[in-house]
């Protein structure tokens, strides 16, 4: 699958979606397999992958850290800082947690990671939302959080994977370039190209337009 077929679909996709809605949409990538048996375990794909383009909005990224030299190099990046005591009181406000998580990319340095899975994990996890430990240069790991998708298969059994590739506002040759990426990870998971049935691209509101 090139770069081109990805472009055509997406080009018709922003087309038919242009002005429609009220506000930006995510433009989607989702696969279809055949011949795997998403029943076992290690068969299921949950892929964190950076997108060359970036996802064409602003990400809110939020640092879980208790060291004063990591909060300040993270504040300066604009992220928002919680310390290891903020980590159980976000725990309460379940409602609140889910909101922010939609919005929001995590990171935590390593000594906190522990907390993080005891008061957030159940919730962070079911949303695919669990932070990155935040290791080395905290300037890199805030830029590549803000470009990080997921692409996960739906469902425990079903056979079909979906993630963002970007939004509405990027240029269809940007949109492009992260479906590639993200369809050449999904190569190094699978066994043979052969197993992925059918590819498809769409917006959040709108119809899906197959990849051919």
């Amino acid at each position: 699958m090139n770069k081109d077929k990805f472009q055509k679909a997406i080009s018709k996709v922003l087309e038919e979606g242009k002005g429609k809605r009220k506000f930006t949409q995510t433009v989607e990538f989702i696969a279809n397999f055949r011949g795997i048996n998403f029943k076992r375990p290690e068969n299921r794909i949950n892929l964190d992958i950076v997108l060359p383009k970036g996802r064409g909005k602003d990400v809110q990224i939020i640092v879980f850290t208790d060291t004063p030299q990591l909060a300040l190099e993270a504040k300066n990046e604009g992220a928002i800082v919680m310390s290891g005591t903020d980590i159980p009181e976000m725990a309460k406000d379940k409602n609140k947690l889910k909101s922010l998580a939609k919005k929001s990319e995590f990171l935590a340095e390593p000594k906190l990671m522990v907390v993080v899975g005891k008061h957030l994990g159940r919730y962070l996890g079911a949303m695919g939302k669990l932070p990155k430990p935040l290791v080395g240069d905290v300037k890199l790991q805030i830029e590549l959080a803000k470009k990080r998708t997921r692409l996960a298969t739906r469902g425990k059994h079903l056979p079909v994977a979906q993630c963002a590739i970007g939004s509405e506002k990027m240029t269809d040759d940007d949109l492009a370039d992260n479906a590639e990426t993200v369809y050449e990870k999904l190569l190094s998971k699978v066994p043979s190209d052969t197993n992925i049935k059918n590819l498809y691209v769409k917006l959040t509101m709108g119809k899906v337009m197959k990849v051919e």
